[in-house]
């Protein structure tokens, strides 16, 4: 999964001009492309997580960084029309209330300003795809909330937003190489041609 967000993020980046503009990282975990986006040269860069103990992993690395930690859906610590780019990558899976996030997003944001997700994609995971980590010697899986990506879509077109790409990434020969390190060929017969991750480029 990480291998095929960065892709999509490496695409993304190809497209767009970060210098001066204001960016927030929603969902910004350890900071895992803040490297790449301050070395575009915005002129502020935000993070918010629901993860205290991620976000603190982020100013070890960043110490001047602006961070927020989230508590609701509600973004009130941020002001109206004050963001140019929100970036969201492989979070809105762990939202089930999807449409509270996106009204607050489009409050956010500038007139056109624009959003770029990165998420699991809905296929897949109906397909019975899950995520989890291994803790004290167990499996915990992370609960999944499936948002098709038609419907993201449509929800995005009601707040005036249109979509400039939309991309997807399916299990392949390309990447046929991670399960075979992981000895697990049979998983990746079941899930091949699948798609497993989406992007959403839009704009206001």
């Amino acid at each position: 999964m990480l291998y095929f967000d960065g892709l999509l993020f490496e695409e993304f980046l190809t497209k767009v001009n970060l210098n001066g503009k204001r960016i927030l990282d929603f969902g910004c975990g350890t900071g895992r492309y803040w490297k790449k986006l301050l070395e575009r040269t915005p002129i502020q860069l935000v993070g918010c997580d629901i993860s205290k103990s991620m976000m603190e992993k982020l100013k070890e690395k960043y110490p001047d960084s602006e961070t927020y930690t989230l508590q609701n859906n509600k973004l009130n610590f941020l002001d109206d029309n004050s963001f140019d780019f929100i970036i969201s990558t492989l979070v809105i899976v762990d939202i089930p209330n999807i449409e509270d996030i996106f009204k607050e997003w489009n409050r956010l944001l500038k007139k056109e300003g624009e959003i770029f997700i990165t998420d699991f994609h809905p296929d897949a995971l109906k397909k019975g795809a899950k995520r989890t980590f291994n803790k004290n010697g167990k499996t915990i899986t992370i609960k999944n909330y499936i948002h098709p990506v038609e419907k993201l879509e449509h929800m995005f077109s009601s707040f005036g937003f249109t979509v400039i790409n939309r991309n997807e990434k399916i299990i392949d020969e390309d990447v046929k190489e991670f399960y075979v390190k992981k000895n697990a060929l049979n998983i990746y017969e079941e899930y091949k041609n699948v798609p497993m991750i989406y992007s959403l480029h839009l704009r206001k």
